[in-house]
């Protein structure tokens, strides 16, 4: 296709309301809006001050097609998912080429894929979403849990050839190849889903490598092992670090939050994820974030009001340095631990955890409160959970996983600790949780006293 030139016709600098008709966009800072002529049809897009190239154009500038109209945005190639149970499934590739081998989840989220490729607690997996479309919202920078993906690929059954959102900056298929991540779609992941459910998380091998047999590619499956490997160490940060960031004034939907700095948490960075620093910044707390095998003696050393033991990726049982680090500091100041930090506690407390057999992956999990009856929608992300009947006398079940009963949140009063297994910051997912970001500032309150 010979590339086309397309010309601005108009130019709104959108510095007051007046410009902005749609309530959707009141919320941008210093947003320009283009109208082009020139291509098939009249277009407007909308763009961010982030896009500063674009702040620039005035009416009658010359841009090219390919930033206004709809293009095959990928080069696609023959792809094969191997699974360790011998099964073979033919695909198309997209974003990044090569092999790579992890364990296959599904995740029932309808959207938030974005949020979910920069989850570190998916580091060592493959994602394959349930939802079968995928990518039409494109990507942009504002929707980031951490600084990288971390996820072997993502496996969807069809992808968008066009992306439409006022906050898009560039296709799905384009942010994996930057960043070297593999996907594949025109798969069942229906069928496979159901396998997953059938026999639980299973090993697999993607490739888009002809030169590799399936029999290759099934030896790699069977040989590759997750469980009992150490994957925090890889996604945990290097060096202690201050996060001030809150939540954005146009995505803020709870008023009245404590002033900033009230209360000192040190939170462990076993794979954090950034919306629970901004909603704990944004319930008024100063956040320093530590490395994963930062000793508990240069904690206390700090005198924080409480200590947040973050999510992260794989077996609890890996990472037996930051059990001990748990144990060290439960009972010593409030504590609250999310996914990861909720099983570490758990074994700190002498219980044990298990590998479920194929995990709670999705923004649509009910929970139950036991203290209140109350039910949340929750968004949850792991393959490992507590057994409560090994936890010690003192130890209380607070939270249950409707679905399966599962233990879903713990609480010790002596000791001033409160624990989720589900992730109450959402991003994505829904927010009725998010009151227990409440909880833990009210635990940390009332030991000040």
């Amino acid at each position: 296709m010979a590339t086309m030139a397309a010309t601005v016709s108009k130019f709104y600098p959108t510095t007051t309301s007046e410009n902005i008709k749609e309530s959707r966009f009141k919320s941008l800072r210093n947003p320009y809006l283009l109208q082009f002529s020139g291509t098939s049809a009249m277009q407007y897009r909308l763009f961010s001050s982030k896009e500063s190239s674009y702040q620039k154009l005035k009416a009658g500038s010359t841009i090219y097609a390919d930033s206004v109209e709809v293009k095959r945005p990928w080069k696609t190639s023959d792809a094969r998912l191997v699974l360790e149970d011998g099964s073979i499934w033919r695909a198309k590739s997209f974003g990044a080429t090569g092999t790579q081998v992890a364990e296959v989840v599904f995740n029932t989220s309808l959207t938030g894929y974005q949020e979910i490729l920069t989850d570190p607690s998916y580091a060592g997996q493959f994602v394959l979403m349930t939802n079968p479309h995928i990518g039409n919202t494109g990507v942009n920078p504002d929707d980031e849990e951490s600084s990288k993906c971390f996820l072997g690929g993502l496996i969807i059954r069809s992808l968008s050839i066009c992306t439409s959102n006022w906050r898009c900056t560039e296709t799905l298929g384009d942010y994996l190849t930057k960043r070297n991540i593999m996907g594949i779609y025109d798969v069942d992941t229906r069928a496979i889903t159901r396998r997953l459910r059938q026999d639980g998380s299973l090993i697999g091998v993607l490739s888009t490598d002809d030169s590799r047999t399936d029999e290759d590619l099934l030896e790699m499956a069977k040989n590759w092992k997750i469980v009992g490997v150490d994957l925090i160490s890889g996604v945990s940060c290097d060096a202690p670090y201050e996060w001030s960031e809150k939540t954005d004034s146009e995505w803020e939907f709870k008023r009245g939050q404590h002033s900033t700095g009230e209360y000192h948490v040190v939170a462990y960075d076993f794979g954090i994820k950034h919306n629970i620093l901004r909603r704990l910044t944004s319930y008024g707390c100063k956040i320093t974030v530590v490395p994963s095998t930062w000793p508990a003696s240069e904690t206390l050393k700090l005198k924080p009001d409480g200590v947040l033991f973050s999510n992260g990726p794989g077996d609890p049982a890996a990472v037996p340095y930051a059990v001990e680090t748990v144990k060290a500091i439960i009972g010593e100041v409030p504590v609250f631990g999310i996914c990861m930090g909720h099983q570490l506690i758990g074994q700190a407390l002498g219980g044990k955890t298990f590998k479920m057999k194929f995990g709670h992956h999705g923004g649509n999990h009910p929970v139950c409160d036991l203290r209140n009856g109350r039910v949340d929608i929750s968004a949850q992300n792991h393959n490992y959970a507590v057994d409560p009947t090994s936890l010690p006398e003192g130890a209380e079940v607070t939270h249950v996983n409707l679905n399966d009963n599962s233990c879903a949140g713990l609480a010790f009063p002596k000791l001033k600790l409160m624990s989720l297994q589900y992730h109450p910051e959402s991003s994505p997912g829904p927010h009725d949780s998010d009151l227990a970001f409440g909880e833990f500032v009210e635990l940390m309150k009332a030991n000040k006293v």
